[in-house]
């Protein structure tokens, strides 16, 4: 009599991994997940105006590497594993509400509201861990792939805890310490004693989830300057004035976009796809987005500036924020051509030069005309790539190292 075939498993009994011919499509869970950034990223740009100076803007930068980080971590998850998993749907939920906690709690994270923002950020890496170990306890590679990446994060939460505890100034060391151990976990592959780093198998990604789903945190970026643009704009006061910063600043937005989705952006899907390493668009991408988005974060408090009634000349901090924020973008902006192309446009570093050049200048002026000025910089990088690519045919990604 013959043997009969043994049935597959049923779904629920296996490890919620994903199977590498299934579409990776992004969920509506997903871009429910994102809503909450929509509000954290307001909450970052509207602080950076308050009290202008470098202490301010280390915190906004270290408020905003925090939550990006949970943003991307999480990215991965639903990347690596099937989103469509009731366990994995929990664990997006869960996140959510951490991040939602960790975003209640910006305005006094460098005050009463630090152990929220750090103990949360630390119950969100370390609950992910201790969920995904057992979940995927028949997948032993998976398993020790998730204890690395624990592990790394149980070090990291020593300095997030004590930064909680100490007084402002030192908050911002600590938790700088605590986000390099992160970040350099990352970049590393998490290598543990013992157990050695991820293996690039497991490091691999799906061109068409990942990129869509970087494609859509810098839209919610974008939101978070539409959302300035149109909270701040009034008729209130010096109307011909107001009305000129909200144009210059609906098309500062524009122009963004138009530069960020200008051939990198819509062959990034295709630059991973053909890469024999797909790992090392993983190594960088978290990077190049992070700085363009602080560079559209920082542009959105620009934006708060000049639609505020403002007389005289341009204090030099309000300078640093009106021209940083495209500045911070292009270099951004730059690293990702690269990551596509492996060269960076003249267009790039042109671009910051101009920024450079008329930052003096402007101090002279109203602040109406520094967001002139960084508008029209930026117009003309998009004309460059406009005229670099008119009338040629696409131009393919550059070939794997």
């Amino acid at each position: 009599m013959p043997t009969a075939t043994p049935e597959p498993a049923p779904q629920r009994h296996r490890a919620p991994i994903r199977d590498p011919d299934a579409p990776r499509r992004v969920t509506l869970l997903e871009l429910f997940f994102d809503l909450v950034y929509v509000v954290a990223l307001a909450l970052i740009s509207r602080g950076l105006v308050e009290g202008l100076d470098w202490y301010k803007a280390a915190q906004a930068l270290i408020l905003l590497a925090a939550l990006w980080w949970t943003w991307a971590i999480t990215t991965l998850v639903t990347d690596m594993y099937n989103p469509e998993r009731t366990e994995i749907k929990l664990l997006i939920m869960a996140v959510m509400v951490g991040a939602l906690l960790m975003t209640t709690a910006i305005p006094e994270a460098f005050g009463a509201r630090g152990l929220v923002f750090a103990g949360t950020y630390v119950v969100i890496h370390l609950g992910r861990g201790l969920f995904l170990m057992p979940t995927v306890r028949h997948e032993p590679q998976t398993q020790r792939r998730a204890a690395r990446i624990f592990i790394w994060f149980a070090v990291s939460a020593v300095p997030w805890i004590i930064g909680a505890y100490v007084s402002d100034n030192a908050r911002v060391a600590w938790w700088a310490f605590a986000l390099a151990i992160d970040y350099t976990g990352f970049r590393l592959a998490y290598p543990v004693p013992g157990l050695g780093v991820v293996p690039t198998a497991q490091r691999n990604v799906t061109a068409e989830h990942l990129s869509e789903r970087y494609q859509q945190f810098f839209i919610i970026a974008l939101g978070d300057a539409i959302l300035t643009i149109g909270t701040m704009f009034s008729l209130a006061h010096s109307e011909l004035e107001n009305i000129a910063s909200f144009v210059i600043a609906f098309a500062t937005t524009l122009l963004l976009w138009r530069i960020y989705v200008h051939k990198s952006g819509e062959l990034l899907p295709k630059a991973i796809a053909t890469s024999r390493a797909p790992s090392a668009f993983l190594n960088t991408a978290p990077f190049t987005h992070l700085v363009m988005v602080a560079g559209v974060v920082t542009t959105a408090a620009g934006f708060d500036l000049i639609l505020h009634e403002s007389t005289g000349r341009t204090p030099p901090a309000w300078v640093a924020v009106i021209l940083g924020g495209p500045a911070l973008f292009l270099i951004g902006r730059a690293a990702f051509e690269y990551e596509v192309f492996s060269r960076v446009s003249v267009s790039r570093p042109g671009g910051l030069l101009a920024l450079l050049t008329i930052s003096p200048g402007v101090m002279f002026l109203r602040p109406v005309f520094s967001a002139l000025g960084a508008m029209l910089v930026l117009a003309g990088v998009a004309v460059a790539d406009a005229r670099r690519s008119w009338g040629r045919p696409p131009e393919a990604p550059a070939p794997p190292h």
